[in-house]
């Protein structure tokens, strides 16, 4: 009999923010990853990126949600749930 939870493909509910980075040139500017929280469900990574896109430090947030193969470690592209403010085109990632 084997255990289905070690090969089960695992759910991953993260919540990531985006900052101002000065760029190299007058008036240039672009964005980098600030914070990375990550939920067990999509309702509270959600909520936070919500929260956090309305903070000053903060340009913009994603919520979204990978999936990984526990088996080989792999993670799959991101299914977004929410996104707030100024984040990357989703060709980005």
């Amino acid at each position: 009999m084997t255990d289905s939870s070690e090969t089960a493909p695992k759910m991953h509910y993260i919540c990531q923010t985006y900052v101002a980075k000065a760029g190299k040139g007058a008036g240039q500017a672009s964005m980098q990853i600030g914070k990375q929280f990550q939920y067990t469900s999509a309702s509270p990574a959600q909520e936070r990126a919500e929260r956090e896109s309305k903070s000053d430090a903060c340009i913009g947030a994603d919520a979204y949600m990978v999936i990984e193969d526990q088996e080989s470690g792999e993670v799959g592209m991101p299914t977004f749930l929410a996104r707030f403010g100024s984040v990357p085109e989703i060709d980005a990632f």
